[in-house]
C-alpha cells in the first residue's frame, strides 16, 4: 500500500521522513518508551534511522504494518508514533489488526495519542475493512491503557507471561475494539456469547 496521511483537528498523521530521524531519536531517549515498547535500549541514532528509513516504509510496502508519525498541526512537533499491525491478511474472514503507539514525553497529557488513535481506528474500520482491533500493553502501563479506553477499547483481561522483557516474562493487559462498538457496520456478522445471569 502507498503510504498516506490522515488529519485530525490538532494533528497530522503522516509517514516519517528522513528529516524526522533526530526528533525520533530524541523522543526515544525517554526511558519509558523502550521500557514499554519494542524500541531498543539504548536507542542510537542508527536505530532511529533504521526505523524511519527502512522499517516504516517496508511495512507500508508489504502491507504488514502502517506506521504514522503523529505531528502537531501547530508547529509540526513530533507528538509520537502510531502503528496498525496486521495480525492476519485483511481478507475475510480474518481482518484483524493490532494498534500500538508511543508518545513523546513533552507531548503527554494533551490527548494527542487518543485523538490520533481514534482517526487510525476510523481509517482501519472504514477504509481497510478491519473487523477486530486488538491492543495490549504490559500490565501496569496505565498511560497506554488510558489511551486505549479513551479510544473505545474494551478491556478483556490479563494475558499471563505475554511480554518478554530483560530476561523475564511479564503479564499484559489486553483489549479489543469492534466496528459495532462505535456504531459502524462490519462485513462479517458477529454472534456474541450470551451473557448468563
Amino acid at each position: 500500500m502507498e503510504p498516506l496521511c490522515l488529519t485530525t483537528e490538532r494533528l497530522v498523521l503522516r509517514p516519517f521522513s528522513p528529516s524526522d530521524v533526530p526528533a525520533v531519536h530524541a523522543a526515544c531517549q525517554d526511558p519509558d518508551i523502550p521500557r514499554y515498547t519494542s524500541v531498543p535500549s539504548p536507542y542510537a541514532l542508527a536505530d532511529a534511522r533504521a526505523f524511519v528509513e527502512e522499517m516504516c516504509p517496508g511495512g507500508w510496502r508489504d502491507d504488514s504494518m502502517y506506521t504514522f508519525g503523529v505531528f502537531t498541526r501547530e508547529g509540526d512537533r513530533l507528538a509520537g508514533s502510531m502503528c496498525l499491525v496486521r495480525l492476519a491478511q485483511l481478507r475475510a474472514p480474518e481482518r484483524q489488526a493490532e494498534l500500538g503507539y508511543w508518545t513523546a514525553k513533552d507531548q503527554r497529557g494533551r490527548g494527542y495519542t487518543a485523538e490520533a488513535a481514534r482517526e487510525v481506528i476510523r481509517w482501519a474500520f472504514q477504509e481497510l475493512g478491519v473487523e477486530r482491533l486488538e491492543w495490549y500493553a504490559e500490565a501496569g502501563n496505565e498511560g497506554s491503557r488510558g489511551v486505549a479506553l479513551k479510544a473505545g477499547f474494551r478491556m478483556e483481561g490479563t494475558m499471563r507471561a505475554k511480554i518478554p522483557y530483560n530476561g523475564t516474562r511479564r503479564d499484559a493487559w489486553v483489549g479489543s475494539l469492534l466496528p459495532s462498538d462505535l456504531g459502524m457496520p462490519s462485513q462479517t456478522p458477529y454472534l456474541p456469547f450470551p451473557e448468563r445471569g
